[in-house]
């Protein structure tokens, strides 16, 4: 089925759904799925539609260009993508491979419609697996002085293969502001949510011996503040009193596995909206 998805973002104004609705009903499109969010504080106005194009008569092109006027006439930022597509996406991995396995699975199953271009790891534990599956993988060395000249190759291969969606699937290094500042919106990443309080080495250890009841993991869009960009989706486990470190990784690795597949899932659908430090999103 031929269609659209518009995410929209302006000042929030009376009649906006009515108005954007009726661009999409006068050209014989049909709303199949809407959401919409006002924040009331900002007084901004945010909203997803999907609109079915089976009925539509011309372009598609033709229809995205004919909304600008009404776009600008709110004073508003907007995005369009047709559909059905696949997204250009690059996994970075270092030595643990079980949200990169949890990628790979629910893509073989269409769950996610990417595309997956290439997997990047700064070891080779996961070469096997991008092997196994047919994609490419590429080992850079990131070690000491490596580590700016790794970061430009990867933006190499990112730009080569037209990559829209970087996911970095447990890949432990830092990135650079540069790096981070070029792919604004286009990298998420995945960690364990005991940051700020237990930092460094084997937070799970440490969980552990404050005696923690809850662990969970957080899927957030990549900035220069180190782990601190928009968040896309959060999962929680409890803990109990019988549960040892071990317990710990395997309830943690669950949490991280879910969110960055539901945050995968929200950024390929275009259900997220980045606004300022947070994201909107529009969950299915």
């Amino acid at each position: 089925m031929p269609g659209l998805i518009l995410k929209f973002t302006c000042p929030d104004q009376q009649g906006l759904v009515a108005k954007i609705s009726n661009y999409i009903a006068d050209r014989r499109g049909s709303l199949t799925e809407l959401h919409q969010f006002t924040d009331a504080q900002s007084e901004k106005f945010f909203a997803r539609f999907e609109i079915d194009m089976s009925a539509h008569e011309g372009s598609t092109q033709h229809f995205i260009d004919g909304f600008e006027e009404l776009g600008n006439a709110l004073q508003g930022s907007w995005h369009f993508r047709e559909f059905p597509y696949k997204m250009k996406t690059a996994i970075l991995v270092t030595k643990t491979t079980h949200c990169l396995n949890e990628i790979l699975n629910r893509a073989s199953i269409g769950e996610l419609p990417i595309e997956i271009t290439s997997i990047i790891g700064n070891r080779d534990h996961c070469k096997h697996i991008a092997e196994m599956h047919g994609i490419p993988f590429h080992q850079i060395d990131m070690d000491g002085a490596q580590k700016e000249a790794g970061f430009q190759q990867i933006r190499q291969i990112l730009i080569d293969e037209k990559v829209e969606l970087s996911v970095l699937a447990r890949f432990m290094q830092i990135l650079p502001d540069w790096f981070c500042e070029e792919f604004s919106g286009r990298i998420m990443n995945i960690h364990h949510s005991f940051l700020p309080a237990f930092i460094g080495a084997n937070p799970y250890r440490q969980a552990y011996e404050r005696g923690v009841k809850l662990i969970g993991a957080t899927c957030h869009y990549v900035t220069r503040d180190l782990d601190a960009g928009p968040i896309i989706e959060q999962e929680v486990k409890r803990v109990q009193h019988f549960h040892n470190t071990q317990d710990l990784i395997r309830l943690g690795s669950d949490c991280e596995r879910f969110a960055l597949a539901r945050g995968i899932r929200y950024h390929v659908y275009d259900r997220t909206i980045i606004d300022g430090h947070r994201a909107i999103v529009f969950p299915d």
